[in-house]
């Protein structure tokens, strides 16, 4: 089925420089609120991202959509898969990295985040969605482009991520990087703070700011790492297999024949691209690109940030890891397809309870709230 066309959205354009950071210092670790993680980047990762390049400076194109609401909290009872949390939030999306590093802090949260509605935005979460503005901004030059429907929302992200991926191989930078890939069958979809060459080869890298200026706690340093594991996980995957083009048109319902506006083939030209016709024309192209990745470096790098004066906290650099990451996705997926229930944070980190806005509705808390 093709899916009819959505009311004409903005996006936007942009251009890219390099920034490079000063090295960091001997600091402290506490334990904070997830906020500073989970919710800041839940809140992020709700923007779409595309970008298309230009040939002597690059830019970046962005469509923010809202996610339609669930309604009604899961029974005890297993679920069907058309009553799955990936079939009633995800299905017109893809999954979001965000969604698997989340379901790793907390299962039972992310749950009643989707059921029950995000929390309000804290001073915190808008400092980080702020810094992460101002990062994008130092590489974008923002232009608006019209959109008409889901086969051009997403020929967009295509053009955005083979506009990101010639800027690395000619500048040795990009950022904001649009990722689109499959894990276990499941599409799923992130944005790269940033890649860099490093040694001959990509190094990918997270940036994380922080209302306090020490590290935050190991759980969270560790979602961190589980969140720059899955890019890297999506990005070999792409690299080594070819991009199911069918199995993803058919996830979304999208007609491949489907025409592209001349403001979105101009767009792509700008970008290097032969001037697309159709969304097969540009996924096409996709999956060329895709083919042709260069290997990324094993070595990925987590970066702290002080939101008060932007001063780098720490960098983390750490090995990737291969099986621990493919478990920790296969886990969250079935969390997500409803193969099982939705499991609470170890006793051992249940201080994490505290600083969730859920706690009262939590049976972990209060053992009442099961049965109501």
């Amino acid at each position: 089925m093709i899916q009819s066309p959505t009311p004409p959205t903005l996006i936007e354009i942009a251009q890219t420089t390099s920034l490079s950071s000063s090295p960091p210092s001997q600091i402290p670790t506490e334990i904070v609120s997830d906020e500073e993680m989970s919710l800041i980047e839940s809140a992020f990762s709700l923007a779409f991202k595309a970008r298309p390049s230009l040939s002597s400076s690059s830019t970046s194109v962005h469509f923010h959509r809202d996610i339609e609401d669930g309604i009604g909290i899961r029974s005890a009872q297993k679920k069907r898969v058309g009553e799955s949390l990936l079939y009633r939030f995800r299905r017109k999306t893809g999954l979001f990295v965000t969604d698997i590093t989340s379901t790793e802090w907390c299962e039972k949260q992310k749950e009643f985040f989707l059921v029950c509605g995000k929390p309000k935005a804290t001073k915190a979460m808008k400092a980080g969605s702020a810094r992460h503005a101002v990062l994008e901004e130092e590489v974008i030059t923002r232009v608006e482009v019209v959109i008409r429907s889901a086969e051009e929302h997403w020929a967009l992200k295509m053009i955005n991520f083979i506009h990101g991926t010639n800027q690395l191989l000619m500048d040795g930078l990009t950022r904001e990087l649009p990722l689109i890939g499959f894990a276990e069958g499941v599409c799923v979809v992130g944005v790269i703070d940033e890649i860099c060459m490093s040694r001959c080869a990509p190094t990918l890298v997270e940036t994380k700011t922080r209302s306090q200026n020490s590290l935050p706690s190991e759980p969270q340093q560790r979602n961190g790492r589980l969140q720059l594991m899955c890019y890297k996980y999506l990005w070999d995957n792409l690299l080594a297999n070819p991009f199911p083009s069918q199995q993803f048109l058919e996830s979304f319902s999208l007609n491949p024949d489907y025409k592209l506006s001349k403001q979105i083939q101009e767009t792509a030209v700008q970008a290097g691209l032969p001037a697309p016709q159709t969304l097969n024309d540009v996924l096409r192209r996709y999956e060329y690109v895709c083919s042709m990745l260069p290997k990324t470096r094993d070595q990925l790098l987590l970066r702290y940030e002080y939101q008060k004066d932007q001063s780098l906290i720490s960098e983390n650099q750490f090995l990737y890891k291969s099986n621990w990451v493919t478990d920790q996705i296969r886990s969250s997926l079935e969390f997500w397809k409803g193969d099982r229930e939705a499991s609470y944070t170890p006793q051992d980190e249940r201080w994490k309870c505290n600083h969730c806005k859920y706690a009262s509705r939590c049976p972990v808390q209060n053992p009442v709230s099961e049965e109501a």
